[in-house]
């Protein structure tokens, strides 16, 4: 191979090399188009819950995702809303209606539902947020 091949293969491959991760990502898809938790942890977020994607929470147990929350129904008017990424690898947590508690699927963490570690491996809790019903919004800060 000689030096203009070289070079002309290299910027080939290079520029595929950067421009990957934007290609794969204009690529996924994402039926969460809800907004995730204020950076920093401030301001609050509204969330609509007449949207399809949250019918579950229509019923008290019931719970839903909405951008990087997990909000859970807990009584005719009040909702808790915490991370849905679990502290120990970043995997998505769900809850247990049966068992009350938040669980991990990956390698079994275990949170209650003010978000504290009752199980590992995770060592960190969830990171809760204050849920407002506010008519058919909820408001999140």
């Amino acid at each position: 191979m000689d030096r203009k091949e070289f070079f002309s293969k290299a910027l080939i491959g290079g520029s595929l090399f950067f421009l990957a991760p934007s290609l794969l990502n204009s690529c996924s898809k994402s039926s969460d188009p809800a907004p995730t938790p204020a950076a920093g942890g401030t301001g609050t977020t509204t969330i609509d819950l007449n949207l399809p994607d949250l019918n579950s929470l229509k019923t008290v147990n019931g719970y839903a995702y909405s951008g990087d929350y997990l909000i859970i129904r807990t009584g005719t008017s009040s909702y808790i809303a915490l991370t849905k990424i679990c502290t120990h690898q970043g995997c998505t947590v769900a809850f247990n209606s049966t068992t009350d508690k938040i669980e991990c699927p990956c390698h079994g963490s275990i949170f209650s539902t003010g978000g504290s570690v009752l199980q590992g491996p995770a060592t960190s809790s969830l990171k809760t947020y204050t849920a407002t019903l506010d008519g058919t919004n909820l408001k999140i800060s």
